[in-house]
């Protein structure tokens, strides 16, 4: 791409016109070569003992995975476990302290003149930076999504600052077959868009329609490119400009397809996707001072103000099962805006500590995570947390601190802490919730929190 392509690119970007959607090729490793799906796909194959003498396709390895797990004529899984499987790998490997997010998501993520993106991969990684700058409301289109978790774009979304918005076009990763894993799957997602039923997400869809695409990385089958293409457009192809950043040679059927009949489409096969990316990024920061504020939101504006619950856990020991906790408060009704659940892997500076002291003081109810990892932590910044909370306990006549167990045993009288002897938790009513996945007594717990805090006359 030249200076002028590029100008004209960042002329749309700025002016909200440009919707990224992100494909498998951008998480990989600093290599450029080791992908998140590779690692998934080969814990899953291991998982069955299955060794394969030829490598995986790239950026196709979890479907082959499954496709050669489902082939085994002694011993095939079914399918329906599959998914626990493939979701448990993906949390596996992005909760090893070895991992890192993808440099490309997370210099997508700091563009902050990007308000709506689109994942194509299952996991939260997208999320989960963005979330470093910014509130993320999380949409998920999925055939088989229980109806109560159903969501779309807010009418009046573009008036939210401080707010961004992620589709996963095909599902998000959890231990139910929510998500796509396989061709069948991606076929089945894509028939639900045509089909327009009740779980597609139809104001995303149309917001799309209205906007350019800046597919990166997609890695699709050509039959999908075509239909993604089409589906996401609100006219035919021969009216509408999409950027496609893929290693598309001039002689592939899907390039002579786009030459001939969407010719305002810009292949760009001489730039890898995560090149690409860091090249966006750097013009990006370099336009805007290395800033990932957007314009006209101050810093105080993009943290979540009186939220109803404050999700305060040790980022080494326990992300996993605060992520859990975190879409447990999700699917009993509780906004994204209402929960404080920041995901910083390092301390964080006296600017966003504020932030956070004003989160502890001001939110409904205030979830520490209990783990004997974090117990055995001799200094974490977690603690500050909880000894600010146990202040604030202090002078509260109502409800607050509610610990909650995340290991698998529920045995509170193990965990001492010195915030935990300081505040004297042993008189408070901890909730057990294994892995961050809460019992039923702490749903209903909860449930009654929910209900209590949106009484219209509560008195605090």
């Amino acid at each position: 791409m030249n200076d002028a392509t590029w100008r004209r690119l960042f002329d749309l970007i700025r002016d909200g016109f440009v919707v990224p959607v992100v494909g498998a090729r951008l998480l990989v490793n600093g290599d450029g070569r080791t992908s998140l799906q590779a690692q998934v796909a080969q814990r899953l194959l291991a998982d069955y003992d299955m060794e394969l003498a030829e490598p995986l396709p790239p950026f196709r390895e979890l479907n082959e995975a499954v496709t050669r797990l489902l082939q085994k004529s002694n011993d095939a899984p079914r399918l329906q476990d599959l998914y626990a499987d493939v979701h448990r790998a993906i949390e596996d490997v992005t909760a090893a302290d070895t991992f890192t997010i993808p440099s490309p998501i997370q210099q997508l993520a700091e563009i902050a003149d990007f308000r709506l993106f689109v994942t194509l991969t299952p996991d939260g990684l997208l999320a989960r930076s963005l979330r470093q700058r910014c509130a993320v409301n999380e949409i998920i289109q999925s055939p088989m999504l229980p109806s109560t978790e159903k969501s779309d774009l807010p009418a009046d979304w573009a008036k939210r600052p401080g707010e961004v918005y992620l589709l996963y076009l095909f599902g998000r990763s959890r231990p139910a077959p929510v998500f796509a894993i396989h061709d069948e799957d991606v076929l089945e997602y894509a028939h639900n868009v045509i089909a327009r039923d009740n779980y597609v997400p139809a104001q995303f869809l149309s917001e799309l329609r209205q906007r350019y695409l800046l597919l990166i990385g997609c890695n699709f089958p050509e039959w999908l490119s075509r239909f993604f293409l089409r589906a996401t457009s609100g006219s035919r192809l021969l009216e509408r400009r999409e950027w496609l950043i893929e290693e598309l040679r001039p002689d592939e059927s899907l390039t002579c397809f786009l030459n001939i009949y969407s010719k305002d489409t810009k292949i760009l096969s001489d730039i890898p996707p995560v090149e690409f990316v860091a090249e966006l990024h750097r013009r990006w920061s370099s336009e805007h001072g290395g800033g990932t504020t957007p314009t006209g939101v101050t810093a105080t504006e993009v943290v979540p103000r009186g939220t109803m619950f404050f999700i305060s856990y040790s980022r080494k020991a326990d992300l996993p099962r605060a992520e859990h906790v975190y879409q447990a408060l999700l699917g009993l009704g509780v906004a994204e805006g209402e929960v404080w659940f920041d995901r910083h892997t390092l301390d964080p500076g006296q600017d966003f500590w504020n932030e956070i002291l004003a989160g502890i003081r001001s939110c409904r109810y205030f979830l520490p995570l209990v783990s004997e990892a974090t117990n055995a932590r001799e200094e974490a910044f977690v603690f500050k947390e909880w000894h600010e909370a146990n202040e604030r306990k202090s002078s509260m006549n109502r409800e607050f601190l509610f610990p909650i167990v995340v290991d698998k045993d529920f045995a509170p009288e193990h965990y001492t802490a010195k915030p935990i002897l300081d505040g004297d938790w042993a008189r408070l009513d901890f909730c057990h919730a294994p892995d961050g996945v809460p019992d039923q007594r702490m749903t209903d717990k909860l449930t009654r929190l929910v209900r209590d805090a949106r009484r219209p006359s509560r008195g605090d």
